[in-house]
């Protein structure tokens, strides 16, 4: 890693086997890391044990720092010489504001690099036994942020309540009353078959299949907390058939991933 530099890395959904080995690598040999709320404790115990650990989680009505501070934040440590790791779940470019961090990074002339990762939405679905686009069921799929910049809900709700597409909603569970409501209002059969799935590919993973008339109801029942993500479609139904990721896998696999992991970081 060169000194006075920001690598922007994505984290992946959580499962540490699931990071690049370009992710892997600038985690044993970064020497500040600057990581959200969604980055798995496995992953950051990776990290080079020397090196200092700052906490910057955007939570809903729970912010650590605002974008301006935390952005200040990587612009003054990479001015300092150092060697920055800013970690974020999933792919930094999908939902993570990575691209607002970057243009801050460059119009402050500091030397950056991009590392994607694995998005929430591929990372979980694959979990969850769902494929987003199957030849029988969807031709396309459209990822969606649940509420806008402003927190509403106030979607463009013509433009997702196609049949046919996979619809797959980050950051969507305070709103998925709404969420489902206004789709079947817009268009969509109430039948519609729809999946929640909390803390996709860690060990704690729970799956909650239903349709857009109960799904609301069913993921209340369960008492499902975030981060969730939302799998809106035909292929939905595919989830009982498919779903391999069971809680026995989990736990007996959950050491082996992490000691791989270790492994291409060394």
């Amino acid at each position: 890693m060169r000194p006075g530099t920001v690598y922007l890395v994505g984290a992946g959904p959580g499962d540490p086997e699931l990071l690049t080995l370009r992710a892997a690598k600038l985690l044993a040999e970064a020497e500040v890391i600057v990581y959200d709320h969604l980055v798995s404790a496995p992953i950051l115990e990776l990290g080079a044990s020397g090196a200092e650990r700052i906490y910057a989680g955007k939570e809903r009505g729970n912010h650590t720092l605002s974008q301006s501070e935390l952005n200040q934040l990587l612009v003054r440590l990479a001015r300092a010489g150092k060697r920055v790791l800013r970690l974020k779940g999933g792919d930094p470019f999908v939902f993570g504001r990575g691209g607002e961090e970057v243009e801050a990074l460059a119009a402050a002339g500091i030397a950056f690099e991009v590392v994607p990762g694995v998005t929430a939405a591929c990372g979980v679905a694959a979990y969850a036994g769902i494929p987003l686009t199957h030849r029988d069921y969807a031709n396309s799929c459209l990822f969606v942020a649940g509420h806008l910049k402003d927190g509403s809900v106030d979607l463009d709700w013509d433009s997702l309540a196609r049949p046919g597409r996979t619809l797959v909603v980050y950051m969507g569970l305070l709103g998925l009353p709404t969420l489902c409501r206004e789709l079947v209002i817009h268009g969509l059969s109430a039948a519609t078959p729809a999946a929640i799935v909390q803390h996709g590919t860690t060990a704690s993973q729970r799956t909650v299949v239903g349709t857009l008339a109960t799904l609301p109801q069913l993921a209340q029942a369960a008492r499902l907390g975030p981060p969730t993500l939302i799998i809106i479609g035909e292929v939905v139904r595919l989830q009982a058939k498919l779903a391999w990721y069971e809680k026995g896998a989990v736990e007996a696999g959950a050491e082996i991933g992490l000691e791989r992991a270790q492994a291409l970081a060394r």
